[in-house]
Order: structure tokens, then C-alpha cells, then sequence
């Protein structure tokens, strides 16, 4: 019996190791995610700007889901809490990401907060709802100045910089300098991992002025104003149908006015977004016998897309591919 239990001690005793070698490894896993820079970013662009910079040397994370359209989220009590548990939070502008102001005006933490449109020059926004009922006098007259109250606070500004691949490069320094001054040991490799993104944006941005430079049209309808930063670069005119929300419906008299400027400059399609209703795009479409087609604002990216080995380079590709069609027509 005692040479049996001499022989059963050493059986026995495996699993006891096998546990304490997992429960090491967990403990140093879990330090070594302690030890790195832990970054919330608020949607895809901020966030694929950042892990490209980051590489391994930091916990990026994405906090508005890729599949809500992020112009009108807000966060709750949990999201707060998480910005306030990291060590950056990056973010577009204050005309993207309206509910920043007041968090950072509360916000209990360390956290960095880091604006990647910082020093960018912001186009003027304006929303549909400033155009409708032009020049109609009374009631309504005496209430637009309340009604605009109500929602002027949203886009003073166009915040969809990071659509031109040249602003989107001084995004990426910004975050990349934000990186630095918090963990400045780590510079040269981010520093490196951003020259090489960078280089990337630069081929992006080539290709977008050799492929549209030559095209016959330079005029795009869309059904959100989201391009005016990449029209402006590349020498096109971005007439919206709506405003900067993507939920906004132009009136009727828009409407009309859209109808004869796609029949003027010969518009043969009429783009909107991914994340929204195509509703609007497709009966201004309808009327004038052209087709719809999404051009895509990176405003979310889905796991399955992401997984499929989408990113911010081959969407605004795709994107350069659709552009070349629709105005080689």
C-alpha cells in the first residue's frame, strides 16, 4: 500500500503544477494589460488611426458600436466610466462627438482627452433644416429662431475630416504625438508604426488625385454631406441632399432644385451611406432614371467586415472605384 501511494504522489501532483503554471501565466497576462497604455476611441476611424500607431503597445478600444450611426449616440453611465478608467480617449471634434464637452466638464479622471481634428481648418456646416421654408413670413417666421436653437448646437462645423486621406494624416500625428507625451519610453516605435501608416495614406491620397484628375464630371450628389473635405481636395462638387445628419429629409422644394441640377450636369447616380435609410437617394433616383450606390463614410465597420480584412485603406479604395464610375459616365 505505501509503495502504491509512492507511486500515485508524482501522478497527483501534475495537476497541482499544471494549475499553479496557468495561474502564473493568467497573473502575467494580466499585469502585462495593466502595464500598457490602455486607449478608448469613440468610432472606427479614431480607432484604426490609433491601433496602427499603438501596435502592440497599447489596449485600443472601440466605444461607439460599429453598427449605430454614430452622429446622434450619447453615451450612458457605463461608457463614461470606462473613458474615465483609460489613460487617452480619442475622439474627432466636439461637432462629431457633440456629448464631449459636457462629459469632459465632469469627467473624474487622468484621462487625456485627444481631439484628432486638433489644428485641422473646419469647413462650415450647414443642416437642411435651415433651408426649408425660405422666405415664408408669420408663424413660422417668429418660431425659427427656437427651432434653431434646437438644433444648431449639433454640426456648426463639418466634422468628416478624416474622409480626406490628407486631413487623415494629420489625424494620425495628432494621435501619434498624444501617444508619445503619455508614454514617451515608447517613442520610436510609434513613431515608426506611424511613418509607415502614414506612407500608406500618402499612396491612398496619390491615387485618388491620379484617378480623379482626369475624370470628365466632377459634380456628386449624396444624400448625407459628408464628402466635402475629399471634394474639396480632389477638385469635386459634393451637392447633398440633406444636411450633415444623415437623417435629415430635404423639402420639397430641395427636392426640385436637386432634380435639375442632376438633369444640368447629367448625374447618373446618386450616392448615400451605408448606415442609413436610402429612402430620400432612391427617389430623387427614381425620378431622374439614375442609379443609387453607397459610398461609404467609415462612420462604423463591422466585425465580420473587419475580419474579412477591411480597413480604412481598401474601403476608401472601394470608394475611389465607385467615384471613377459614376463620373466617367
Amino acid at each position: 500500500m505505501k509503495k502504491m501511494k509512492n507511486l500515485l504522489a508524482p501522478l497527483l501532483a501534475v495537476p497541482l503544477i499544471l494549475a499553479g503554471c496557468q495561474e502564473e501565466s493568467s497573473k502575467e497576462k494580466t499585469q502585462e494589460k495593466k502595464d500598457k497604455v490602455h486607449i478608448v476611441t469613440s468610432f472606427y476611424p479614431r480607432y484604426e488611426f490609433t491601433k496602427n500607431v499603438a501596435g502592440d503597445l497599447a489596449e485600443v478600444d472601440l466605444l461607439i458600436p460599429s453598427s449605430i450611426e454614430p452622429h446622434d449616440w450619447e453615451p450612458t453611465p457605463k461608457d463614461i466610466g470606462n473613458i474615465q478608467q483609460a489613460d487617452l480617449f480619442v475622439y474627432d471634434s466636439e461637432y462629431m462627438e457633440t456629448w464631449v464637452p459636457d462629459m469632459a466638464s465632469s469627467l473624474d479622471s487622468d484621462t487625456i482627452l485627444v481631439k484628432a481634428s486638433e489644428g485641422i481648418s473646419l469647413m462650415d456646416g450647414q443642416e437642411e433644416h435651415e433651408h426649408e421654408h425660405e422666405g415664408e413670413e408669420g408663424e413660422h417666421e417668429e418660431s425659427s429662431h427656437e427651432e434653431g436653437e434646437e438644433h444648431e448646437h449639433h454640426h456648426e462645423k463639418d466634422p468628416h475630416v478624416w474622409l480626406s486621406p490628407v486631413l487623415a494624416q494629420k489625424e494620425v500625428m495628432n494621435i501619434t504625438n498624444a501617444l508619445i507625451e503619455k508614454d514617451p519610453d515608447n517613442e520610436k516605435t510609434y513613431r515608426k508604426n506611424s511613418d509607415d501608416y502614414i506612407s500608406q495614406l500618402k499612396e491612398l491620397d496619390q491615387q485618388f488625385k491620379n484617378t480623379l484628375s482626369d475624370v470628365p464630371n466632377k459634380e456628386i450628389i449624396t444624400q448625407h454631406a459628408a464628402f466635402g473635405y475629399l471634394a474639396d481636395e480632389y477638385g469635386l462638387e459634393q451637392v447633398a441632399i440633406a444636411g450633415l445628419s444623415p437623417e435629415n429629409e430635404p423639402s420639397p422644394a430641395k427636392l426640385g432644385e436637386l432634380k435639375e441640377f442632376a438633369k444640368e450636369h447629367e448625374i447618373s447616380t446618386i450616392f448615400f451611406e451605408e448606415t442609413a435609410s436610402p429612402k430620400v437617394a432612391q427617389t430623387l433616383a427614381d425620378e431622374i432614371g439614375a442609379d443609387t450606390e453607397v459610398l461609404n463614410t467609415l462612420e462604423g465597420l463591422s466585425e465580420e467586415d473587419q475580419k474579412n480584412g477591411a480597413d480604412y485603406i481598401s474601403i476608401m479604395n472601394n470608394n475611389l472605384e465607385k467615384l471613377k464610375n459614376a463620373l466617367e459616365k
